[in-house]
């Protein structure tokens, strides 16, 4: 364990009691805004949620994989916008510098990370580059800056970024050198008041309000040398040991959600009357509580087993990725078991459960969709002969 036994239970009971006393009442609020309030935002950092996966000696909670799973899953028990509002730091937009960076790297940045002073983002995907991440068509050419000095001039569109718009600190993946494919790709630190970034319009999406995702463009920008992740070539390599981490955080998000919704699905059938009884007495009702508990019960199996076997150091791209496969694919199921439970309340907007179920759709999709991770749970699967 990171953290004693102690220290780690008390923090899950201040995540706990913050998910539920603090975060719950503001849901509606965050979905009529489109904002998460900047008081929530100032109590996140106050209690280190934007340091959990970053060292001590960085300022932060220094969590293992287990822990943070288990912060993950309790934070997933209320609208996914508030766990993504401290996730980039914890996730994506921090752990390529933690896994790549030069000790100078990690003393000018994580300090800052782990305390939410500076918010990161992590810049992978474009207009023509979603699910073939080594096709990135952004290019940084080595040159001089306006005094001589070495600089990269980076250049290209990053789309569907999370939390660029509040983002001081990118992670990006562009091409270097002739080179083709993944072998090509190198990672950079790009602080966001370099000349020539600029940050598109926020997109209107189906759920998830109060987490934005825009637009990243870089026009010449001057990156010095000193900022690049690892030696170039290496970029492609650290982004998907990045991705491997996340999609265990996210896999967790996902069994913290459907427990969220088995919960409040079994309050209401307790309580709806139909027929002369509560919905929960008919049987058809609790074959579908019996069959979301069971799949949440697996997912959630599958993620701590995984998270301990990364703790331990092992290879696990094969149970991350099925991992993210399953568990993504099953709070889909659960929310729309959920909405089927609550019947024409499940519809309606009051009840938050149609909220959910259109947040939950974008864990198939971002972190790599379940296609790309049915394609890795495959290789990896003949790799290792079955």
């Amino acid at each position: 364990m990171a953290l004693d036994p102690e220290t780690f239970d008390a923090l899950i009971d201040t995540v706990r009691r913050f998910v539920g006393e603090r975060l719950r009442p503001l849901e509606a609020d965050v979905e009529a805004a489109d904002a998460i309030p900047d008081a929530v935002v100032a109590e996140m950092k106050e209690m280190g949620l934007f340091g959990l996966s970053i060292a001590e000696d960085y300022g932060g909670l220094g969590l293992d994989m287990v822990e943070e799973c288990r912060v993950a899953i309790e934070m997933g028990r209320t609208t996914p916008a508030f766990r993504s509002t401290f996730g980039t730091n914890v996730g994506i937009g921090s752990q390529g510098l933690v896994m790549a960076g030069t000790p100078e790297q990690k003393a000018e940045w994580l300090p800052r990370i782990a305390s939410g002073e500076i918010v990161t983002s992590f810049a992978l995907t474009e207009p023509d580059v979603g699910s073939d991440s080594g096709s990135v068509k952004t290019r940084a050419v080595r040159a001089k800056d306006e005094n001589g000095a070495d600089v990269y001039r980076l250049s290209g569109t990053k789309r569907y970024i999370t939390n660029a718009d509040k983002a001081q600190l990118f992670t990006v993946m562009a091409r270097t050198g002739d080179e083709k494919g993944a072998r090509g790709v190198s990672a950079f630190l790009v602080p966001k008041d370099l000349p020539g970034i600029t940050i598109g319009e926020p997109e209107k999406k189906m759920g998830q309000k109060g987490a934005k995702v825009a637009d990243v463009h870089f026009d010449d920008v001057p990156v010095p040398v000193a900022n690049r992740l690892g030696a170039e070539g290496e970029g492609f390599k650290i982004a998907m040991r990045v991705l491997d981490r996340g999609r265990l955080h996210i896999s967790a998000v996902c069994v913290g959600v459907a427990e969220r919704l088995i919960a409040d699905s079994v309050a209401y059938a307790t309580g709806r009357q139909q027929f002369g009884k509560a919905i929960a007495e008919h049987q058809l009702i609790q074959g579908m509580i019996a069959d979301m508990k069971t799949e949440a019960l697996v997912a959630r199996a599958m993620v701590l087993e995984t998270a301990a076997k990364k703790d331990r150091g092992e290879d696990v791209v094969l149970e991350s990725a099925a991992a993210k496969y399953f568990a993504s694919e099953m709070v889909g199921r659960v929310a729309d078991k959920a909405v089927q439970v609550y019947g024409g309340a499940g519809y309606i907007a009051d009840y938050g459960i149609e909220r959910l179920y259109r947040d939950v759709r974008l864990f198939r999709i971002y972190e790599g969709t379940s296609q790309i991770q049915q394609v890795i749970i495959a290789r990896e699967t003949m790799k290792r002969g079955g």
